[in-house]
């Protein structure tokens, strides 16, 4: 029998709609537990909640997210608003009883992070936080190849997330790119969870990490035309040591606002002494796997293999196998993770970042700023400024 779990969206804009959209697209699950329904939506700008006005089911929209919260028959939040409001509506929301997929990052720093998750303890609300790339197909055979342990003795990975959205130097000044509202880590907090999302559930945690910050534009045009300063660091190279046996390897992650030739691209590459995979968003439907073969007349030799994905990731969907995958179905992957998750039935499957994932991506982030700042190399669970 499939349960149905009614859903609220609080923060109408382009991440409102991409969860509403998926939302919509559930019949293509096969077998899902569970059947969500978007019954309320808020933003505090009453056009946004304009375009909600064609979902069938949709019985609330306000600007007042106290209204959502005190909705006794809403199950589930999803909360995308500004680094700055994430603890305070976070809290709320699980203290008023409802589940909670938050947007990344967990607060607007590690010790927001910490009262959320308090928060989230003394109620028992089902937490999980927002972080779709993984959910791509390519990138959950990767997942599958190291856990596999194909990859033998791990010689490096690699990790990040880059995007140009912030090229033209002449695009206006926003709230991502001033600290009140995005916080110091600047694009560590925007985009960091999806770099670290993986490397923390392999249980790749850094022992010491080296990082350098970037800011390469230093002000943007304001509302007026004015130039602003922008106090946000726009690009971010972390280099770590990871604890491997009686040894370590390298990991390195990076996040970039400001990456010429990347509009919107995720990768993870782990290589080994034996084998290794890699992928890349910027090439949706193909994993290259490493390893040795033997050439006919030529013996044994490296290579990298390519292979076409299909369109099946975590949850199985209608969709025929040998299709192509995209953004919106990592979304509806993601969405179905999370609700299998909080209904007892993922089983083995790869879930949505957990709390404590988040909170050490917070606690990762504040390492790189010392280290930057400082020039050392900084052990993350020592660092406390």
């Amino acid at each position: 029998m499939t349960d149905t779990v009614n859903i609220a969206i609080v923060g109408g804009g382009l991440m409102g709609r991409e969860i509403a959209a998926a939302i919509q697209r559930w019949p293509a699950l096969v077998d899902h537990p569970v059947r969500p329904r978007l019954r309320a939506v808020c933003d505090i700008n009453p056009d946004a909640l304009e375009w909600f006005r064609q979902i069938d089911g949709v019985t609330l929209l306000t600007t007042d997210a106290d209204e959502v919260f005190a909705d006794p028959s809403i199950d589930v939040v999803y909360i995308a608003v500004r680094h700055d409001l994430h603890e305070d509506l976070y809290t709320r929301a699980v203290r008023a009883g409802k589940d909670l997929l938050a947007e990344k990052p967990f607060g607007i720093d590690a010790g927001a992070a910490e009262r959320v998750i308090a928060a989230a303890a003394e109620t028992g609300a089902f937490v999980r936080v927002s972080s779709e790339m993984p959910f791509f197909p390519g990138a959950q055979t990767v997942v599958d190849y190291v856990r596999s342990g194909a990859a033998g003795r791990i010689v490096a990975v690699r990790s990040g997330f880059l995007h140009s959205s912030d090229l033209d130097p002449d695009k206006p000044i926003n709230w991502k790119r001033q600290a009140r509202f995005c916080g110091e880590a600047g694009v560590m907090n925007d985009l960091g969870m999806h770099a670290w999302h993986v490397p923390l559930r392999l249980g790749l945690a850094p022992q010491r990490l080296t990082a350098q910050l970037v800011d390469l534009v230093p002000d943007r045009p304001g509302p007026g035309g004015e130039r602003v300063p922008v106090d946000t660091w726009e690009n971010a190279a972390i280099h770590a040591d990871v604890a491997q046996g009686d040894g370590q390897h390298p990991l390195e992650v990076r996040v970039e606002r400001v990456s010429p030739g990347n509009k919107n691209t995720w990768y993870l590459e782990v290589i080994g002494m034996d084998g290794g995979a890699r992928f890349s968003t910027a090439s949706p439907k193909q994993v290259e796997v490493f390893a040795m073969v033997d050439v006919a007349g030529s013996g044994p030799e490296q290579s990298w293999q390519r292979i076409e994905v299909g369109s099946q990731s975590v949850w199985p969907t209608v969709t025929g196998g040998i299709f192509e995958s995209g953004f919106s179905d990592a979304i509806l992957q993601m969405w179905a993770a999370f609700l299998a998750e909080r209904a007892g039935a993922l089983g083995d499957r790869f879930g949505c970042a957990r709390p404590e994932e988040a909170l050490a991506a917070h606690r990762l982030a504040d390492a790189a700023i010392r280290s930057h700042r400082d020039g050392i190399r900084v052990t993350p669970a020592d660092d406390h400024t």
